[in-house]
């Protein structure tokens, strides 16, 4: 069995992954929030859900969840929502380090995420 990548093409597949649903809460999640486990899979739960959790057992970026489902980041929030709103996951937002030093700006962090995939 071929398995091919959730977003190849096919609309009817991501529109069954997200329920419907075409917007996440835009506030939860941006493309460097940290997500963190808080609790496992249960039985019967989604496929990708499942795999949201395994990923993140360590914190994890938003953007990096995406890459590594090879699922666009949109489909991803929604997923989030999903998991933030049961307690599954918790969501940092990283908007500085400790030491008053701010994060490099969303499309560095876009490139340097880029570059890594091409390696």
């Amino acid at each position: 069995m071929i398995r091919r990548p959730v977003d190849s093409g096919d609309p009817d597949r991501l529109y069954t992954v997200t329920g419907g649903r075409t917007r996440a809460d835009e506030q939860a999640f941006d493309l460097v929030t940290l997500i963190v486990r808080e609790s496992g899979p249960t039985p019967g739960m989604q496929s990708e859900l499942v795999r949201i959790l395994q990923l993140s057992e360590r914190p994890v970026a938003v953007v990096e969840l995406a890459s590594l489902l090879d699922l666009p980041v949109g489909v991803v929030k929604i997923l989030l929502c999903d998991l933030l709103d049961t307690g599954r996951i918790t969501a940092r937002h990283p908007q500085s380090s400790g030491r008053g030093r701010q994060l490099p700006p969303p499309e560095t962090l876009k490139k340097v995420l880029l570059a890594l995939q091409n390696l």
